[in-house]
């Protein structure tokens, strides 16, 4: 129930923040301050430092951020996490949580339920109920396991802290692969401790533990990734690794300065203990902050370590060779369905930049007819090249929808899911101006081989170049925008590139047309002014894009 909790609650928090996030993780630069704080707001919304760091690993394979950028929100990820353990303890064993715990479900349903604008704050305080209402049947119900099992015999043949800590630890490391998720441990671990059914010593062990437990699906997740993502998740590995040896040995004194700073006394003979659960879950965020303040001046030297253990190999995705692979993590496995869109969004941004390639090698090409010589060859190879690249576009075409279909299937807010229409529009978009770019670059040969296009002279080139320009100049607006809200400038600088593509390809058809009046070679302006249709029909679809409510004309 307590799980079940905390899925719904983390689920109503992501919808309720879905947009925020998506700017939030804009601030992921080489600024490592801000890394920390973008991990730890992330992690803080989603409360499972696996379920982010399997996002990290998985933004950093796509080329969102780079290793130097992930530590840092690593670095605060871990931090973020301890959030819950800090609500848990100050609000969980200290009041009588089962008299509002069901209130909250009762309200939380009727408000998840009802159409409304604040559905997800229903999702949060029907999460928020049943996580409080767990932890009090699971408190309750250890009460009398001591009767059953007796920790406290643990060490009774050698020092009983060291043996204590040393197994704790064990027992802390294995139940957070089980579980899954270093809150749900450290909780059941300050429930276990809060009845004295463990000593204080013991739940400290595990909470150290838990801490290298929740860090093994990264490595996991970038197993099919590239190099990058490989070292991003060793970089979480280490973190809680190397912070686990220099804790062990320095924690009786570690936890003697948090009883300094906390109230209670941990260590209090009797009954149930208030300070525990508290004083644990300052152990878990001053282990994090000390371990994070141990790295933070030699970030750039762990980013050359991790770089010497997984050195760069002869790769390069960027090149569009052989099939089309999208590496990503399924979105029914990750706990932050909202993020998924931005991954998505990266791969949408890419299929922007080929496009983009694809017609500024046309545009070189054209520009190249005023030039003397032979040029069959050249536009040869370019139609071969365009081809290449138009499967490729294909093909992610086809990955990036099935990815998307798949965000789509989650709980996801009305916001999301109207950015998934969009970006499915987009995608559409985009696979059919690759397709405008191949279909002109075969128009092109067919001139060349008809030896007609060499005929175009300076007086339609002088109007020609400047309105493929033009729709070069809407590309590059366009790679601008995408993944971000157009600004009014955006959407009135698209406007008037729309307006002025149209009025060249007016002006450039009824040249071709007076040609054709004029006797000239029908077949070759033919040729001539559907490949000026074309050119304007890829304005319009970078127009489909900035305005979406604006539909591509038919013709």
């Amino acid at each position: 129930m307590f799980l079940f909790g905390m899925k719904i609650m983390s689920d109503g928090l992501q919808k309720s923040a879905g947009e925020r996030m998506r700017k939030t993780l804009n601030f992921m630069t080489g600024n490592r301050f801000i890394g920390i704080l973008t991990g730890f707001i992330a992690t803080a919304i989603i409360q499972s430092s696996s379920a982010f760091s399997v996002i990290v690993v998985s933004f950093v394979n796509a080329g969102l951020i780079n290793l130097t950028q992930s530590l840092g929100v690593i670095f605060g990820m871990n931090i973020g996490t301890t959030l819950t353990g800090w609500i848990v303890s100050i609000v969980g064993f200290k009041v009588h949580i089962d008299s509002f715990a069901l209130p909250a479900i009762g309200i939380g349903f009727l408000a998840s339920v009802i159409k409304w604008k604040y559905r997800s704050v229903g999702d949060f305080l029907l999460g928020f109920g049943f996580l409080f209402l767990g932890l009090h049947f699971l408190t309750d119900g250890l009460a009398n396991v001591h009767d059953v099992i007796d920790f406290n015999a643990v060490g009774a043949f050698t020092d009983r802290r060291s043996l204590a800590i040393l197994i704790g630890f064990g027992v802390g490391f294995v139940m957070t692969l089980i579980i899954n998720s270093s809150t749900a441990s450290i909780t059941l671990i300050m429930a276990l401790a809060f009845q004295n059914i463990i000593t204080y010593e013991m739940a400290a062990g595990m909470v150290l533990g838990a801490n290298i437990g929740t860090t093994l699906d990264a490595p996991l997740a970038s197993i099919a990734g590239n190099n990058e993502s490989r070292r991003t998740a060793l970089a979480h590995v280490l973190f809680s690794v190397i912070g686990v040896l220099w804790a062990l040995p320095l924690l009786i004194p570690l936890l003697k300065f948090i009883a300094l700073i906390l109230p209670g006394d941990p260590w209090a003979a009797g009954g149930s203990n208030d300070a525990i659960p508290l004083h644990l879950a300052g152990l878990h965020t001053a282990f994090n902050i000390i371990t994070t303040l141990l790295f933070l001046p030699f970030v750039k030297q762990y980013a050359q370590f991790l770089t010497f253990i997984f050195p760069d190999r002869e790769t390069d995705r960027k090149k569009q060779t052989g099939p089309y692979k999208f590496e990503y993590i399924s979105a029914g496995n990750v706990d932050s369905p909202e993020l998924n869109i931005i991954r998505a969004e990266s791969e949408i941004s890419e299929m922007a930049k080929i496009v983009s390639f694809m017609y500024s090698r046309f545009y070189g090409e054209l520009k190249g007819l005023r030039n003397e010589g032979d040029i069959t060859e050249s536009v040869k190879n370019l139609c071969t090249e365009m081809r290449q690249k138009e499967e490729y576009i294909d093909q992610m075409r086809d990955a990036i929808s099935d990815f998307l279909i798949e965000c789509s299937r989650t709980k996801l807010k009305s916001k999301s899911n109207a950015r998934i229409s969009y970006l499915m529009q987009v995608i559409v978009a985009l696979e059919a101006m690759s397709d405008e770019c191949f279909s002109i670059s075969l128009l092109l040969e067919k001139a060349i081989n008809k030896n007609n296009m060499l005929k175009i002279k300076d007086k339609e080139m002088d109007v020609l170049i400047p309105y493929v320009g033009q729709v070069e100049k809407f590309l590059a607006l366009l790679e601008n925008q995408l993944g971000r809200n157009p600004s009014e400038d955006q959407i009135k600088k698209a406007g008037e590139l729309e307006a002025g593509i149209d009025k060249s390809r007016k002006k450039l058809q009824k040249l071709g047309r007076k040609r054709i009046e004029a006797g000239k070679n029908v077949k070759a302006e033919l040729i001539f002014i559907d490949l000026v249709r074309r050119i304007e029909k890829l304005g319009d679809y970078c127009y489909e894009i900035s305005a979406p409510a604006r539909p591509v004309k038919k013709e």
